[in-house]
């Protein structure tokens, strides 16, 4: 199997070595950006557990001293923080609105890279088939009447192994690059979740005390 891979490196062409830089650099992309994503939904997961038992206990001290580098305690101390400055539910969540929209560029970071890898060896596939077959033509031309159509044959053959190994090397970026952008998507969903329970439930603890106060 080696040998055969060998084989069909080498009768390519060229082009064949720059596809394969290429899909080494998105599959590291893709491997680190999966690494992070993972770590930040464990992260996020069990800081929300350690912050659940506060929210229900509306122990707002408590969730601004969670020790946790996660996405979601940051967005809770945010609007934990703005609490202390204000009372208006539209400040708070624009506190919390910005956590949201900090994190989301680290969520982000080079996943968009791996469609356009994608899109790159593509085109290097079909820009190696096309040199190839000016390269076969150019030779058939002066080549002897009755091996051209064999000659011919030969050369279209190995020029479209480039378009092939093009297309081998996108679809799995491609395949990658829908993997990491819906996880990134599910982690938003769950920020901005967590982020209306935490609003909802100050709403909740207002009222509950505008309405002590009205029967004292």
């Amino acid at each position: 199997m080696f040998d055969t891979i060998i084989r069909f490196f080498q009768e390519g062409g060229t082009f064949m070595f720059p596809i394969a830089i290429v899909l080494a650099i998105g599959l590291a992309i893709a491997i680190e950006r999966a690494l992070y994503l993972f770590k930040m939904s464990k992260a996020n997961g069990s800081a929300m557990n350690a912050i659940t038992p506060l929210l229900k206990q509306a122990d707002f001290d408590s969730i601004a001293r969670v020790n946790s580098d996660a996405s979601i305690a940051t967005i809770f101390k945010a609007g934990v923080s703005r609490m202390s400055q204000t009372t208006r539910r539209d400040e708070i969540e624009s506190a919390m609105e910005e956590g949201v929209m900090e994190a989301l560029p680290r969520l982000e970071k080079r996943t968009a890279y791996l469609a356009t890898l994608a899109n790159i060896s593509t085109l290097l596939g079909l820009l190696g088939t096309i040199i190839g077959l000016i390269a076969a033509f150019s030779a058939v031309a002066s080549a002897d009447p009755a091996e051209k159509a064999s000659l011919l044959s030969d050369s279209i053959s190995v020029a479209m192994n480039t378009t092939a190994f093009g297309l081998i090397a996108a679809i799995p970026l491609l395949l990658c690059h829908s993997v990491l952008q819906t996880k990134t998507t599910e982690i938003v969903d769950n920020l901005e979740m967590a982020g209306i329970k935490f609003l909802n439930l100050i709403g909740r603890e207002d009222t509950i005390s505008t309405k002590s106060r009205s029967t004292d």
